[in-house]
């Protein structure tokens, strides 16, 4: 990628959509820096769907989505690896986004707390942010 990006993950979109105080994100979006794919939008689109916030997902919409390619054998390395180092319950969906981040070498912007875990085997660049 030419320009630094940085995968907004659904925990953070929740969040800011619920308390809108991410001064952090704000700016992410303003630089067009910030991006999705399918699956963060999967996750949330119904949420917003269900509580007619039209204009908030037609915004998500706008936002830069990188396509997702999913390799099934590096979600295994990634799970097992996992195991081995003691982090149980990492979701697909989360492994998924994991594996997205490290191959597009963008950073990850995301509140679950498995994230930071796994940087610490799985070197990837999780988000600073100021929380």
């Amino acid at each position: 990628m030419s320009r630094y990006k940085v995968l907004v993950d659904s925990s953070v979109w929740i969040d800011y959509f619920k308390n809108g105080n991410y001064p952090e994100l704000d700016f992410l979006i303003e630089e067009e820096l910030a991006c999705i794919n399918e699956l963060i939008l999967t996750e949330i689109a119904p949420l917003l769907k269900k509580k007619k916030k039209d204009d908030l997902l037609e915004g998500l919409r706008a936002i830069e989505k990188i396509p997702l390619n999913i390799d099934w054998e590096i979600i295994r390395h990634y799970q097992l690896a996992n195991l081995k180092t003691g982090i149980n319950k990492v979701g697909i969906p989360d492994l998924i986004i994991l594996q997205q981040v490290i191959d597009e070498k963008i950073s990850l912007f995301s509140l679950d707390k498995h994230f930071r875990m796994m940087k610490e085997h799985l070197h990837f660049d999780l988000f600073n942010f100021n929380r």
